[in-house]
């Protein structure tokens, strides 16, 4: 099991979690609890949901803190960092769609006058 398992499904439990990521299941839970990008559904059984978006921020969190060897708040920074990035690209990216649209509506516009 690994990351191939992400590919097959689109919610995992806890144990699925650990499984792909190598790190306990307490870890797991801690890591929840201290960066609050991680947002398992919880059943009414009480068991956690993770989404793949979960296990990737997940992944990310192992190698910032194993590989990279960063404490905590270091973590937590790069993330910020990186989520921060990640949404103004997104909106820098909505505002080109809208000016592209605005210039086809302009061009088709034109094209009706003629």
């Amino acid at each position: 099991m690994g990351l191939e398992e992400l590919q097959e499904k689109d919610y995992f439990s806890i144990g699925d979690v650990r499984r792909i990521t190598g790190v306990p299941e307490y870890s797991i839970r801690y890591w929840e609890a201290e960066f609050g990008l991680i947002r398992p559904v919880r059943l009414p059984s009480g068991h956690r949901r993770y989404s793949k978006s979960d296990v990737y921020t997940l992944l990310k969190i192992k190698d910032l803190i194993y590989k990279h060897k960063l404490t905590l708040e270091g973590a937590k920074k790069q993330l910020n960092k990186y989520q921060f990035a990640t949404s103004l690209d997104a909106k820098s990216a909505a505002r080109i769609d809208v000016k592209l649209l605005t210039e086809i509506k302009e061009a088709l516009a034109d094209l009706i006058k003629e």
